[in-house]
């Protein structure tokens, strides 16, 4: 009660200040009209009310209430910042800066600061003693720290925003990058990236799309009351519709399948495959050897396979074929290219199948080449290769999911919500939903 009587009393001291102030600015302009006609006696009478000891006072009073007793800071955190350095940035005492920093930790860990993130705090500029602060929990939890004037210690409340789901329907047509499209569209960035993630081994973006292609979108965000948006959910549908070809893949999480399904039921994760090559021994491993022909110790960057001469082999995950000629000691090649961070090498082929080229797409199993002993070999056999990010590893150790079809029961459950997802789309576009 102490706080409340002393605030009334400050605000009524205020106000009856700034009154008093409004009547001596009447009273000199009843006395300025009152003596127009004598102007020495006027102006005396000016010198008297602005000489006034109470007068000045009350205007240095008013003047000094124009500038704010409190100070908010919005501070962003920068790389290797602590709460105590930020704190001792704006002049706050060790021992005030102690108090505050003890009362956060009781409620989390602050070791390390999260780099941009906002934290909010209010000063007394006259002792630099924290009034409120502000900490950033997540994007929807925050903690509000307020003194208490009482106890000198301070109050905190976990203000959590109450948020929405709302499902999104997004279209656009390509005319220059994916990227770009939907960014125009208004499409969250973290949406974008988990969209070409879905397609990531099935589509290069920098080259399998044509201007004109398009896709479609449907995804989750969480919002406040006043529409703000916190957060993005799943992508519960996705088309991108290449050369007039759909590939949609549906969202479904359901007795611990979940993930992005095609219309059949087939799961969007894939694995290049370890062996291109039916009936087939491995006969050198990747790693350090002699070379057979060489006769000195290499790095063997690939993985050998033999087999009998004319052996179909195969490839190992859907792409373009980005070669399909001589390659020097390593003979007739071919190289294809998956994605943009993958890419297989399949050299010492007899021949290559036909209509294997340059610039042809293929999928995972397809035969591309015979098994042969051109270039630098000792025999048949297939030297395969695995390029990740421009470095070829080692194929045997590579650990990619696998393309699971759904089966049995969850294939039901796929297909009823498959059903769902696909009303929901046409409601939204209707503009029933």
């Amino acid at each position: 009660m102490k706080l409340n009587l002393k605030s009334i009393q400050f605000k009524i001291s205020k106000n009856f200040e700034f009154f008093f102030v409004l009547l001596l600015i009447l009273i000199s302009i009843i006395i300025t009209q009152f003596y127009n006609s004598s102007k020495n006696i006027a102006h005396k009478e000016y010198i008297k009310i602005f000489n006034n000891i109470y007068f000045q006072k009350t205007v240095k009073n008013i003047f000094d209430n124009f500038s704010p007793k409190y100070l908010k800071i919005d501070h962003i955190v920068v790389p290797n910042e602590s709460m105590s350095s930020i704190l001792k940035k704006y002049d706050v005492s060790e021992k005030e800066a102690s108090l505050i920093i003890k009362e956060i930790q009781t409620k989390l860990k602050i070791n390390t600061l999260k780099v941009n993130q906002k934290i909010s705090f209010t000063i007394n500029k006259e002792d630099n003693i924290i009034s409120k602060l502000v900490f950033p929990v997540s994007k929807t939890r925050k903690l509000l720290f307020s003194r208490n004037f009482e106890t000198g210690g301070f109050l905190a409340k976990d203000i959590v925003a109450n948020l929405n789901r709302r499902i999104i329907y997004k279209e656009g047509k390509i005319t220059q990058s994916l990227y770009r499209s939907a960014i125009q569209k208004k499409i969250p960035a973290n949406v974008i990236v988990e969209f070409a993630r879905i397609y990531g081994f099935q589509i290069d973006f920098q080259r399998d799309i044509r201007r004109n292609d398009t896709y479609q979108i449907v995804y989750e965000v969480f919002e406040d009351d006043n529409k703000k948006i916190f957060n993005t959910g799943n992508i519960i549908f996705a088309d991108l519709n290449l050369s007039n070809q759909s590939n949609a893949f549906y969202y479904f999480n359901d007795n611990g399948e979940e993930g992005h399904f095609d219309i059949n039921g087939k799961s969007v994760k894939k694995a290049l495959m370890k062996t291109p090559i039916n009936g087939a021994r491995l006969s050198s491993p990747y790693g350090m050897r002699k070379h057979p022909i060489d006769g000195y110790n290499k790095m063997h960057r690939g993985t050998d396979f033999a087999a009998p001469e004319g052996t179909p082999i195969m490839a190992s995950g859907d792409g373009i074929v980005t070669k399909a000629s001589w390659c020097g000691g390593g003979g007739n090649c071919v190289k294809i290219r998956h994605n943009s961070s993958y890419s297989t090498v399949y050299a010492h082929m007899s021949k290559f199948a036909a209509n294997i080229k340059k610039g042809k797409r293929v999928k995972q199993g397809q035969t591309i080449g015979y098994v042969g002993s051109t270039g630098k070999s000792t025999g048949p056999h297939l030297h395969y290769e695995v390029i990740h990010n421009g470095k070829r590893i080692n194929s045997q150790t590579l650990k990619l999911p696998s393309g699971k079809i759904l089966k049995n029961k969850s294939r039901e459950l796929f297909e009823v919500s498959k059903l769902k997802i696909n009303v929901l789309k046409s409601e939204i576009i209707a503009g029933i939903n």
